[in-house]
C-alpha cells in the first residue's frame, strides 16, 4: 500500500528526527529508565506533536494510518519514545473528537505548536484489563468538578501537561455511567506514586496517579456527562491499538534489520563461510521477514478501513495490536537465537528489544482480550 504524499513527507521528517535525536540516546533511555524528554522535545520542534490535531487548528489532521506509520518510524529506534508519543497522540485524538471552542483554543492549538503534551489516565488497579470501567469519581459542585481516585500505568506520568481522565459520572447525572475530562498537570491534589521501573518499555514513565479532590473546571469535560464509553470504543480503542501496533511493528522491523546485518557480517574464521550462506539461516530469516510484512499489511488495511469508516473495519482494528504482539515476540525471540552469543551480552540491543516486545501481550487491551473481541465481532456478537 503506497502512502499518501503528505504522509510520506511526515514519515521522512520523523525518520530524520529519529536518526539525529532519538536513536543515539535509546540505550540510555532503557538503561536508566529515563523518560525521553529529548525525543518529545525534538518531535515537538519538528511539528509532529500536532499529528492528530485538525489542520484548521494548525495540526496535520492525520488518522489511524498516519498514527501507525509515525509510531512505526519511532519504534524502530526507541519503543519507549514511540509509546510516549503514541499515548500523547491518543490523548490528543480524544480531546479533538468533540472539542469545544475552549478546548480547541486552550489545548489543541498548543499541542499543534509543540507546546503541550497530553496523555491518557484510564487504567485502574481494580479493573485490570477492563480499562473501560473506572472507579474514579467526579462530583459536580455547581462551580466545578472534584475528582477522586487512583489511576495506574499512566504513560508520560509526571511529565505531560494534561491528562485525559475517565471517571464514574457525577451522582446526580442520568446521562450515563462514565465521563471523561481533562485534568491539568498543575492542579492541586495530584500525587504521583512509585516511579516506573519496568522489565521493558523502561522509559515510558508509566506511573500511578492519585487524585485527591482535584478541582477541574466545567469547560474541561469532554463531550457530555456519560460519554466515556463512547470515547473509549470510538476513539481511544482504535487510536491506541494503531499507535501500539505501529510501535511493535517498528520494533519487529528493527529486530529483522539487526538480524540481517548479523547474518551478512558474521563469518567463520576456519572456512570463511558467512552465516547467510547456511540454508537453515536463510529459511528462518525469510520466516521472520514474512511475519513482519504480513503484520504491516494488516495494519495498513485496518488503518485504511478505519479512516474511511468502513462497516467491516472493527475486526481488522481489533486484530492489529494482537497480531503485532505475536509477531514482535516471535521475531525478537528468533533474533536472539540467530544472533547467538552477541545477543546475550548484558544490555544488548536485541535483549532490550525482547524485553520491550513482551509488554505487547499484557498492555491492555491484552492480546487474549483483543482476540476474543475480534472473534465476537466476526460472529456478530456484542463485544461486552
Amino acid at each position: 500500500m503506497e502512502l499518501p504524499a503528505y504522509l510520506q513527507s511526515l514519515q521522512e521528517r520523523t525518520a530524520a528526527v529519529v536518526e539525529a535525536e532519538i536513536a543515539p540516546r535509546s540505550s540510555q533511555v532503557d538503561q536508566a529508565a529515563q523518560w525521553p524528554a529529548h525525543s518529545m522535545k525534538a518531535l515537538g520542534e519538528a511539528g509532529l506533536l500536532g499529528l492528530m490535531v485538525p489542520a484548521a487548528l494548525g495540526g496535520h489532521g492525520q488518522g489511524l494510518l498516519g498514527l501507525s506509520v509515525i509510531t512505526e518510524a519511532i519504534g524502530r529506534a526507541c519503543p519507549s519514545s514511540a509509546l510516549c508519543f503514541g499515548m500523547h497522540c491518543v490523548g490528543t485524538a480524544v480531546i479533538a473528537a468533540k472539542a469545544t471552542e475552549f478546548q480547541q483554543e486552550h489545548y489543541l492549538r498548543a499541542i499543534a505548536e509543540g507546546r503541550h503534551i497530553t496523555t491518557l489516565a484510564l487504567s485502574e488497579h481494580g479493573s485490570g484489563a477492563h480499562f473501560y470501567v473506572p472507579q474514579t469519581r467526579i462530583e459536580d459542585t455547581g462551580q466545578h468538578f472534584l475528582v477522586d481516585g487512583t489511576k495506574q500505568f499512566v504513560t508520560n506520568g509526571g511529565h505531560a501537561d494534561s491528562y485525559v481522565v475517565s471517571s464514574v459520572a457525577s451522582s446526580d447525572s442520568d446521562a450515563g455511567d462514565f465521563s471523561c475530562l481533562i485534568v491539568d498537570s498543575d492542579s492541586a491534589g495530584m500525587n504521583w506514586l512509585d516511579p516506573w521501573l519496568g522489565f521493558g518499555m523502561r522509559g515510558n514513565s508509566s506511573r500511578p496517579l492519585h487524585l485527591d479532590r482535584v478541582q477541574v473546571r466545567h469547560e474541561n469535560l469532554l463531550g457530555e456527562e456519560g460519554d466515556q464509553v463512547w470515547y473509549v470504543f470510538e476513539v481511544v480503542a482504535p487510536f491506541f491499538l494503531m499507535a501500539m501496533a505501529g510501535t511493535y511493528l517498528g520494533l519487529a522491523q528493527a529486530a529483522l534489520d539487526v538480524t540481517g546485518e548479523h547474518l551478512r557480517a558474521r563469518r567463520y574464521t576456519h572456512s570463511g563461510e558467512s552465516l547467510r550462506d547456511i540454508e537453515s539461516m536463510q529459511t528462518r530469516y525469510a520466516e521472520m521477514w514474512m511475519a513482519v510484512e504480513k503484520t504491516r499489511a494488516l495494519i495498513r488495511e485496518a488503518s485504511r478501513r478505519g479512516d474511511i469508516n468502513h462497516p467491516e473495519a472493527l475486526p481488522f482494528i481489533l486484530s492489529c495490536k494482537a497480531d503485532a504482539g505475536d509477531t514482535v515476540v516471535r521475531v525478537t525471540n528468533e533474533a536472539m537465537t540467530l544472533c547467538g552469543g552477541a545477543a546475550y551480552r548484558e544490555n544488548s540491543r536485541i535483549g532490550q528489544m525482547l524485553r520491550d516486545a513482551r509488554a505487547a501481550h499484557i498492555m491492555s487491551p491484552t492480546t487474549d482480550l483483543l482476540k476474543l473481541w475480534a472473534g465476537r465481532s466476526l460472529l456478530g456478537l456484542p463485544l461486552l
